[in-house]
């Protein structure tokens, strides 16, 4: 039993590090002193994206220590309700800042290829909380919306990864590689789970058609 607290101990603290780690570092950037308050809120608002998107998967397949499924997966829509409107936070004070950059990033036609990467995630993620909201009054069968909802999250995280990755700012760059290389395991690691238990959400079955 001691064991399994520490090492359940272990995941926590490794989790939070990882989350926290990138978010601390950046704030320590020397960059900040030249950026205006909205453009800063923009940036770490987009950190706190890519951290929560390591806490995602995680909570979707109960792999975390210490949370019964039912109880991660109710956080994982209170998490995912977080990261878009963290996405939603970086978009509007990136507006603020400039507007012509944000149109030209929408428009896929920024010469800015990270720009193009986030917004291609940023629309991916949109439409895998869109399905959480319309699976029921679209009566979608749970294989057919599990799918879909598993191919919008690897696009948008293949597109946060990208676009964190091109960019050249405030995050620390070993800390920022690092959680980007966690992110794409650990969404691996959740989907072959899931896809080995052939997992149906507590409470509920699939719908007929």
């Amino acid at each position: 039993m001691r064991t399994a607290n520490v090492r359940s101990a272990l995941i926590w603290v490794a989790l939070g590090a990882a989350i926290l780690g990138p978010v601390i570092l950046a704030a320590f950037s020397p960059l900040l002193a030249w950026r205006q308050p909205v453009y800063i809120i923009a940036g770490f608002s987009g950190i706190l994206g890519l951290a929560l998107m390591l806490l995602q998967p995680l909570l979707a397949a109960g792999l975390l220590p210490g949370l019964q499924l039912r109880s991660a997966r109710k956080l994982h829509k209170v998490v995912g309700l977080t990261l878009v409107a963290a996405v939603l936070t970086h978009v509007v004070a990136l507006w603020i800042t400039s507007p012509p950059d944000v149109i030209d990033a929408l428009l896929l036609s920024s010469p800015t290829p990270f720009s193009i990467w986030g917004v291609i995630a940023m629309w991916a993620l949109f439409g895998a909380a869109a399905l959480v909201v319309v699976r029921k009054s679209l009566r979608l069968r749970w294989t057919l919306w599990r799918a879909g909802h598993v191919t919008l999250v690897t696009l948008a995280v293949t597109g946060t990864v990208v676009h964190a990755l091109l960019i050249e700012g405030t995050m620390e760059t070993f800390s920022k590689i690092t959680l980007c290389v966690f992110v794409a395991v650990v969404l691996g690691l959740a989907i072959f789970v899931l896809r080995s238990r052939r997992a149906v959400p507590p409470g509920s079955r699939p719908f007929q058609n």
